[in-house]
């Protein structure tokens, strides 16, 4: 057993100890509270004047897809020659040696969500996982966590270089209902032949895609403007599914219909240039806006559009512009969790979690805040001290 001692502990889950104690035992949490003296059998660490909270998970990435120094090679996101594409996996493409995870747990950036990019209508399955190990398999969280879509530019830009469906924002909207159609009616198909003992033919796009039509996983929809956001929350009440708004960069201007909707933003990259029409509008005040309206907000690097190592610089920079500091934390720990569907094993420090810890040296929205260490399951992968 191992016991952080007399730091404060920030546990996102509602409480924070000024002086506190945190026992980790066999990879998960043990106790978290105020600082008591530990067992004797217990290896004690003194991180006294330091930041203790949980490993921070960035919410949309394409780490180990999107290869940090490969170029071309390293780039395994976007499959763009067919449109409709919900059958790809994430898992299927990640390599865990891509240098990117080793900088993101440096960092305390403990947990991702990485997945397709946003060149197709539907993009593939997202996957959640660890920052460490020695292959994916041994990384992942939950697989998947949700399907990629994509609204405006991006499928608009590939397939229209093609000369081919869908080269307008009707087009995108009308491929995802057709697909979505069609997996309505093969699952009522393969019901109905199940039942009478009928041979069926499986098909892998319908079979991903009858996760979201059965409501088991959301669609991780891609949207920067307020039109392509209202037209995802429409699609998704027409077909009753869930969804999560990836990107929301035009979020602020539709606040309201959004918190009707129910629905979470996962907001960024917000670091960027204007380098697209859709980013005309990107401000830092859109989480601050979403979250004082009442919307879940996750905040993201989108890495490798801007690095996974500075997301409590995004977060620093929400406050400044307006976002209460306790959720510019969740946004990097606990939200996260509960929109990837993770908070059972994530995201907060709490007896019976992994065991994902970082220490701040101080305060971790402080711009020259150092990591000095982390731990993934309870093991000390980064010891900066």
């Amino acid at each position: 057993m191992l016991a952080l001692v007399k730091g404060k502990v920030l546990t996102m889950a509602g409480k924070r100890y000024e002086e506190g104690l945190v026992i980790i035992d066999k990879g998960k949490i043990r106790e978290v509270g105020p600082y008591r003296k530990p067992p004797a059998d217990v290896e004690v660490i003194d991180v006294s004047g330091k930041v203790v909270m949980p490993g921070l998970i960035d919410a949309h990435t394409h780490l180990g897809i999107g290869e940090d120094g490969l170029g071309w090679e390293g780039r395994d996101y976007n499959e763009m020659t067919d449109p409709i594409t919900p059958h790809l996996r994430a898992i299927d493409a990640i390599n865990p040696e891509d240098d990117g995870f080793a900088t993101a747990r440096k960092n305390g950036v403990t947990t991702v969500m990485t997945g397709p990019g946003s060149a197709n209508v539907l993009g593939g399955e997202s996957v959640a996982v660890k920052t460490m190990g020695k292959t994916v398999d041994e990384m992942i969280i939950k697989n998947p966590v949700g399907i990629k879509a994509a609204f405006g530019e991006n499928p608009k830009r590939v397939y229209h270089n093609q000369k081919k469906s869908p080269s307008t924002r009707m087009a995108v909207a009308a491929l995802m209902r057709e697909a979505f159609m069609e997996a309505q009616d093969y699952l009522k198909s393969k019901e109905e032949k199940i039942s009478k003992n009928k041979a069926f033919k499986r098909n892998l796009k319908m079979e991903s895609l009858a996760r979201v039509i059965k409501g088991e996983i959301p669609l991780k929809a891609h949207a920067h403007r307020a039109d392509d956001i209202m037209t995802i929350l429409r699609i998704a009440r027409e077909f009753n599914i869930k969804v999560t708004l990836e990107h929301c960069t035009e979020g602020h201007k539709i606040a309201e219909e959004i918190v009707r909707s129910g629905v979470p933003a996962i907001v960024g990259p917000t670091l960027t240039g204007k380098t697209k029409v859709e980013l005309k509008n990107r401000t830092f005040e859109t989480p601050g806006i979403l979250s004082k309206a009442g919307v879940k907000v996750a905040l993201m690097s989108d890495h490798p559009v801007i690095p996974v190592e500075n997301l409590t610089v995004y977060a620093a920079l929400a406050v400044k512009s307006g976002m209460n500091r306790e959720e510019a934390l969740k946004a990097i720990t606990i939200n996260p969790a509960e929109i990837l569907g993770i908070d059972d094993r994530v995201g907060s420090l709490e007896p019976g979690k992994d065991a994902d810890l970082v220490v701040f040296d101080r305060d971790p929205l402080d711009i020259m805040s150092k990591v000095e260490m982390v731990f993934i399951n309870g093991d000390r992968v980064m010891d900066l001290k």
